[in-house]
């Protein structure tokens, strides 16, 4: 995995940073099913604009990020890929 410096440079890029943060991850309240679907589709749209989705993919399934949108996938579909 690459070393923090390089992380915080590719990091500096995503399309994710800003108020639009807040779709990469649930509400600490919580949320339903449709607003989940909704809310990642957001995340998703902003990903596959992203100049950086790759990298931020690579660093999640490395990590085995276990929440929130990186790279464009959620969750279970990070599980598929690292599964395979």
């Amino acid at each position: 995995m690459a070393d923090d410096g390089d992380f915080r440079e590719w990091q500096a890029k995503a399309a994710c940073r800003g108020p639009q943060a807040a779709a990469f991850y649930p509400p600490a309240s919580g949320e339903r099913r449709d607003e989940k679907r909704l809310r990642e589709r957001e995340a998703k749209e902003i990903c596959a604009h992203c100049a950086v989705a790759g990298r931020c993919l690579e660093m999640a399934l490395a990590s085995r990020e276990a929440y929130g949108i990186w790279g464009g996938t959620n969750e279970s579909e990070r599980r598929v890929l690292i599964e395979a």
